[in-house]
């Protein structure tokens, strides 16, 4: 079924023969995700690998991804983290129970999956630093969701300016943006001290993404040069794809459990 959002044409696929022929025929004529100013605003131009048009760019970005970032060995090099941060979160369920308080689910799974991906990506986790990066994740991932009428609808684009949308934008993107750079600099700062240590060899640590990408950085190990405002773009493609995704899951599976008691009890007694 074709349909238009103002000037975007939509086709609606509605069976499994029609997406298989859209992923495997016509792949490259569906390959690019449509242009959204809220991205731009975001991500850096289109910088990221999840919203960067089809072509030499996107093919490095995601190379850098799949074999640097998010390869099996990489993946499970991390999970001491994931143990610890789930082990954590039982831990503030027992608390809540013993005390016979409620439990925000949405919210323990929310924390918890940040604070994996902050280990996992920036080396630790920001809650202690009046979790202002957390509330600067949750405006940048509903941004990311928010449909902005200029998109859909060109010639009413200066809405977007009057109701403060674009310079809600704008406002997170210089906010994340400076606190990347803190990042980087840490990160930079680290890595010169593990090597006047070492005399040179540098210390064992496990590395973050973003020790991973400033190597890649540094060595030019993929071929091309890796600006610093792709790692940035790069590590906010991370928090938007493994926070709200996973702790939304892990919200609904938990629904489902409760709404089927046997499932529930069979899980627990495994």
């Amino acid at each position: 079924m074709s349909l238009r959002f103002g000037n975007v044409p939509i086709l609606v696929v509605s069976s499994a023969d029609a997406a298989s022929e859209i992923k495997k025929t016509h792949d490259l004529t569906f390959v690019n995700r449509p242009k959204r100013s809220l991205f731009q605003k975001l991500l850096y131009d289109y910088k990221d690998v999840a919203s960067a048009p089809y072509g030499e760019y996107w093919r490095q970005m995601k190379s850098i991804c799949v074999l640097n970032l998010l390869s099996n060995r990489r993946v499970q090099s991390y999970r001491g983290v994931r143990e610890e941060e789930t082990a954590l979160a039982v831990e503030k369920i027992e608390k809540s129970s013993s005390l016979c308080s409620p439990v925000n689910l949405s919210e323990l799974f929310s924390a918890t999956t940040n604070n994996v991906i902050c280990r996992i990506a920036l080396g630790r986790k920001y809650s202690e630093d009046t979790n202002k990066f957390g509330k600067l994740l949750n405006e940048f991932t509903e941004l990311l969701g928010t449909p902005d009428v200029g998109d859909y609808l060109p010639w009413l684009a200066w809405l977007s300016h009057v109701n403060g949308l674009h310079g809600k934008a704008e406002k997170v993107a210089k906010e994340l943006d400076e606190f990347l750079d803190g990042v980087l600099e840490e990160h930079m700062n680290r890595h010169d001290r593990h090597l006047n240590d070492h005399a040179g060899i540098q210390g064992e640590y496990q590395k973050d993404f973003v020790d991973i990408l400033l190597e890649i950085q540094r060595e030019n190990t993929v071929g091309f040069p890796l600006e610093k405002i792709s790692i940035k773009a790069l590590i906010l493609d991370m928090f938007a794809a493994g926070t709200d995704t996973t702790y939304v899951v892990l919200e609904w599976a938990m629904t489902e459990l409760l709404r089927h008691p046997k499932i529930m009890k069979k899980l627990q007694n495994e």
